[in-house]
């Protein structure tokens, strides 16, 4: 069969379909988003149930329930929603699993695309959970197959962390032959095994403790994942690494000529594979790790080393020899080995210039900034912020996010600042998705608790920043079933919230009425901002008017247009008008006609 190139993430979802996986579940986060979306290609050749649930959490319990029953599942996500799963995946750490559970949790190193640049390997460590750490596509195909053996042979989900890099790298490989998946298992019933009782946990951590401390690390020594590169005995120095540094540094080594180092590769960094990284200590002096993001390699090497008396320098990120934060690379790698040429290469490379991410050209989420902006002008506010396209609403000139900390936190958090002042208008912007992932909680919350507060909803029909995956309110499962879709304004009414109010954000007038009637009215109402992401529109049988123009006979070259807006489709001409001043141009190729620029020109110099 002929080789193609095959992304990460197409990887883990080849080697998983490979295994024969009964059924797959994820909530959608970059870097691992592309996993469920390539096994849904895939499900009628095998059968595989696949699912986008509401969230990670929901995910993971969804998968434990066809786990229990014996059939093989995996779970997506990226490593901040492992935060969201913690709960379930911790308990099923010591319940156990009959069926393979494999749990995907795609770190970013940066980091890239997330809040936090959390460890998945600590986690693993904390949880008692074993850890896989692949360094190339290719690795995580057949490391996703190795971990739904380890899963069954010992009873337990296991954590996969592939990284940015490793996630959307490519790899020449030849695709398999993929037939039905497994049998579905079948429930049989054992309360002693499967309910999570305080006794059964006792004699269940003794369990984990004998395989994490004893069993595993002795077979993780001899598992093909861990090997030696032997080169100079005692040369100086050594190196120790995983996942996709590994790479990093054997590329960075061959580029500087080096030929002769000696590096030990550990790709099941929990439990820690002793016996192989006594070895390789015992044989050098010197020995520098590198590894994104926490020292877990480095740390257990250390405290290996005491443990056994070995007399051999360890370095890495805890003395300051390698970065403390962010992603590694080639380039990072090569000037800690080698700064001199280094040095002299990076004189010669130009800085490039800094391109930060703004709300594309017809974002309706701009509209729904602006608009509360306007409501709001001269007024004590807190506009409280989310995860997703709309964090961008903090950026200038639209100014509109004063926080952003996690999922659904900007519903509660917007409650803390009213009972705090309770003289302060208090927002939360939260998106579609989001708002089904973990945002109704959150209003259960302020209703109950009586806060003053308006909730905006940006509803654009998708959850856009992680590639337009559907959720509850979009009508469409990841099985490809048209279903009835869950409604936004039932769900806030039924919860008591008053007023809701449905508004497009393109239609000004409207909106700016909609804002200053939400924030007067007693305790908790909403505003839900309805338009359809601009990249979906067209698909969902939204017609955009068309590119606007700038009349330069009109234009006064106030800039208002580009000082309030900030679209990346306005920009200054290099024509003048009579008094000097630089004319506002707009760039057809980006332009979509959404008219706000047109409404905010003072002269009207901006028409169709």
């Amino acid at each position: 069969m002929a080789k193609q190139m095959i992304m990460g993430n197409q990887a883990i979802a080849l080697g998983a379909l490979k295994a024969g996986v009964n059924l797959a579940a994820g909530y959608p986060g970059t870097p691992s988003s592309e996993i469920i979306e390539f096994i849904s290609k895939y499900k009628k050749q095998t059968g595989t149930y696949v699912e986008w649930s509401v969230n990670e959490k929901a995910a993971v319990e969804v998968a434990a329930g066809a786990s229990y029953a014996g059939s093989r599942t995996l779970v997506t996500m990226k490593q901040v929603g492992l935060n969201v799963a913690s709960d379930p995946v911790m308990c099923l750490s010591y319940v156990g699993i009959k069926g393979g559970m494999v749990i995907v949790s795609a770190d970013d190193p940066g980091p890239i695309s997330s809040q936090t640049e959390q460890d998945t390997r600590t986690f693993g460590a904390y949880s008692k959970i074993p850890v896989l750490d692949p360094s190339t596509p290719q690795e995580a195909f057949e490391m996703v197959q190795e971990a739904f053996e380890l899963s069954e042979k010992y009873n337990t989900p296991v954590l996969l962390r592939p990284t940015t890099r490793v996630d959307h790298a490519y790899e020449s490989m030849e695709l398999p032959d993929l037939g039905p998946c497994r049998t579905p298992g079948t429930f049989e019933k054992d309360s002693k095994r499967w309910v999570i009782f305080p006794r059964a946990s006792y004699n269940n951590h003794l369990r984990i403790f004998e395989r994490n401390e004893k069993i595993l690390p002795e077979e993780f020594s001899k598992s093909r994942w861990n090997c030696i590169k032997e080169g100079e005995k005692n040369s100086s120095p050594a190196f120790v690494t995983g996942g996709i540094s590994y790479t990093y540094l054997m590329e960075a080594l061959s580029n500087l000529g080096i030929k002769d180092a000696s590096v030990l590769k550990i790709g099941t960094p929990y439990p820690f594979p002793e016996d192989l990284a006594e070895s390789f200590i015992k044989t050098h002096k010197e020995i520098l790790v590198f590894e994104e993001l926490d020292p877990v390699l480095e740390e257990n090497l250390i405290k290996l080393a005491g443990k056994k008396g070995l007399a051999c320098k360890i370095s890495g990120k805890l003395d300051g020899k390698v970065p403390a934060a962010g992603e590694l690379s080639v380039e990072i790698i090569k000037k800690i080995l080698c700064p001199e040429a280094e040095a002299s290469a990076k004189e010669a490379q130009p800085d490039l210039p800094v391109r930060p991410p703004v709300l594309c050209a017809g974002c309706p989420h701009r509209g729904s900034f602006y608009a509360v902006k306007k409501a709001m002008q001269g007024k004590k506010t807190a506009y409280c912020g989310d995860i997703g396209c709309y964090t961008l609403g903090n950026a200038q000139p639209l100014d509109m996010t004063d926080t952003c900390l996690c999922m659904g936190a900007d519903i509660t958090m917007a409650q803390g600042f009213y009972h705090n002042e309770p003289d302060r208008y208090c927002f939360s912007f939260i998106g579609d998705s989001t708002f089904f992932a973990s945002g109704i909680t959150g209003v259960v919350n302020a209703v109950y608790n009586q806060a003053h507060q308006t909730i905006c909803i940006l509803d654009n029909s998708t959850t856009a920043m992680t590639g337009h995956q559907p959720h509850p309110g979009t009508g469409l499962t990841m099985m490809g079933e048209i279903v009835e879709k869950i409604s936004i304004p039932k769900i806030l009414e039924a919860i008591g919230v008053n007023p809701v109010i449905e508004v497009d954000p393109f239609d000004q007038e409207k909106a700016v009425a909609a804002v200053k009637s939400a924030v007067e009215a007693p305790g908790v109402s909403a505003i839900i901002f309805k338009s359809p992401c601009i990249s979906i529109a067209s698909k969902v049988g939204y017609k955009m008017p068309g590119a606007l123009k700038v009349d330069a006979e009109k234009c006064i070259g106030c800039r208002k247009c580009i000082n309030e807006l900030g679209c990346p489709a306005l920009s200054l001409s290099l024509k003048e008008n009579a008094k000097g001043k630089k004319l506002v141009e707009i760039d057809k190729s980006l332009c979509t006609g959404c008219g706000l620029c047109s409404g905010v020109c003072p002269v009207k110099a901006i028409e169709r």
